[in-house]
């Protein structure tokens, strides 16, 4: 479990296919913490520690996973947000993340405003996950809040020091982000679609 506050921008340096599987490598301040098991989200996407360096950490990626996320489009040298799993009885600064992607979604336009920037996402509504106005919504694992939401895109206002501590500060139109929706919000349009059935 996470809470969508991103502990480090982490680097890629290394990238290594094996069958349907993708090995990554990160650059890691925190990594001398982390040990062998460990969940670390990676854009928002929940992944097992399977090797460590001094510096740096390996991951591995599915089919599946690089199918339903960005992950499959990283490169070496690209930036990475990372959260590790949150610590029961600490404060929960964002939202309850589970670091299950969802759908990815295209960011659309972005907006410098007077004291922040807009960033615009699209996503294909016929998946069936929804935003609601003022609602939670996990952007490359970024906890945000949702503004200006539609049935197939939705906007979140990012402050200057959010823009400078995530990948936001290098994100472009046209490019793919990773998307959790709020686990209570799939709950209850789960139950709903069940009752109505």
């Amino acid at each position: 479990m996470f809470t969508g506050i991103i502990e480090e921008i982490g680097k890629v340096i290394d990238l290594k296919k094996e069958n349907e599987n993708l090995h990554i490598t990160v650059e890691a301040n925190f990594s001398s913490e982390l040990k062998i098991d460990q969940s670390v989200a990676h854009n928002g996407v929940c992944l097992t520690v399977v090797d460590l360096q001094e510096k740096s950490f390996t991951v591995t990626a599915i089919k599946e996973t690089l199918e339903k996320t960005n992950l499959g489009e990283l490169k070496v040298n690209d930036a990475i947000n990372l959260e590790r799993g949150m610590i029961l009885g600490e404060r929960l600064d964002g939202h309850l993340v589970q670091g299950h992607v969802d759908q990815t979604a295209t960011c659309i336009n972005i907006e410098a405003q007077n004291g922040s920037h807009l960033f615009t996402f699209e996503y294909d509504a016929a998946l069936k996950n929804v935003t609601i106005e003022k609602g939670s919504i996990t952007v490359n694992g970024v906890s945000l809040t949702v503004v200006n939401s539609k049935m197939d895109r939705f906007s979140v206002a990012i402050i200057p020091y959010t823009l400078e501590h995530t990948t936001f500060k290098n994100l472009k139109v046209n490019d793919k982000v990773n998307l959790e929706f709020d686990v209570i919000g799939k709950y209850v349009k789960r139950l709903t679609e069940v009752r109505n059935n």
